[in-house]
């Protein structure tokens, strides 16, 4: 049997379950191991102020590498771009929806002044460009506990990954889902990680689950994170598509107030996903990124 190592939310289960499930029907039976994060225990600070990469996977990747799990589960966006030695991304699924979504109101029907919250500084930077009358404010918590901050008042609004509010079904809740070329997304945002040591049977299993495009797609994304060297203290987004043997990769680098914002994009070969990620993070740096990220590492 395989152990599967997972988080404990709803939607880290949700997704543990779905990779149990897609495996089972592939002859290989599972079960899932909770793991509590350093992640999951700090829930009364932002995550931008923890500053810790690694800060949902580094527990469970030690389960990995001890041999107490042979698979573990991630949302793709928790990953950092930096492996430990012996573990490796053996697959990545087809992916949900990339995109942000709003819950409780369309952006334009919220009143100047009304109260946003966010968990993300990627979020809460290119909200504050879009819509600087409005206040932003963090909200951390799972899914759920969010959308009852949300349904007690304490927000008008809130933002959120759309993957994860249609995995738990809750599509119906979303008020409005923002074009990528207006909220860029997280690096991986919708992705699952299947992250497994090197060789053996996690890994044979793995690489069942894996597609292609989405796979291409998100070493894209992670060549630009990877270029910049950005963690979560630096709001960064990035989107790659895929049509045919094309790929085509929207980044972002902006300062966390969301006065400076630098985009760009690129297309080459899905061959060479990687690199253009690479490229693309080189020349946001040159454009403006490298100040904005020593400012703030330097702050």
């Amino acid at each position: 049997m395989l152990v599967i190592a997972s988080r404990g939310s709803q939607l880290a289960l949700w997704q543990a379950r779905w990779v149990a499930g897609e495996l089972a029907a592939r002859d290989h039976e599972c079960r899932i191991e909770i793991i509590k994060t350093t992640g999951d225990k700090i829930t009364d600070v932002p995550l931008a102020k923890v500053g810790t990469k690694g800060l949902f996977t580094k527990e469970i990747e030690e389960a990995l590498l001890d041999g107490r799990a042979d698979l573990a589960v991630h949302s793709l966006k928790d990953l950092p771009t930096e492996l430990p030695e012996g573990l490796v991304l053996a697959a990545v699924p087809e992916r949900e929806d990339p995109r942000d979504a709003v819950v409780g109101k369309c952006l334009n029907d919220l009143a100047a002044g009304a109260k946003v919250g966010t968990s993300s500084l990627r979020r809460a930077a290119q909200l504050r460009k879009l819509r600087p009358d409005l206040m932003v404010e963090s909200v951390r918590g799972n899914l759920d506990t969010r959308l009852r901050k949300l349904d007690e008042g304490q927000y008008d609004a809130i933002l959120l990954a759309a993957a994860g509010l249609k995995r738990l079904g809750w599509g119906a809740r979303i008020a409005e889902i923002l074009p990528a070329e207006i909220m860029c997304p997280a690096v991986g945002q919708g992705a699952l990680a299947i992250e497994t040591r090197g060789a053996g049977r996690g890994f044979d299993a793995a690489r069942l689950l894996d597609h292609a495009d989405t796979h291409a797609a998100v070493m894209a994304e992670r060549g630009l994170l990877g270029a910049l060297g950005g963690g979560c203290q630096v709001p960064i987004g990035a989107h790659a598509t895929v049509q045919g043997d094309r790929l085509r990769l929207l980044g972002l680098v902006a300062s966390p107030d969301g006065t400076e914002t630098i985009r760009g994009q690129t297309e080459g070969p899905v061959s060479e996903a990687e690199r253009l990620g690479r490229e693309l993070g080189a020349s946001l740096l040159e454009r403006g990124g490298r100040r904005i990220l020593e400012s703030v590492y330097n702050a």
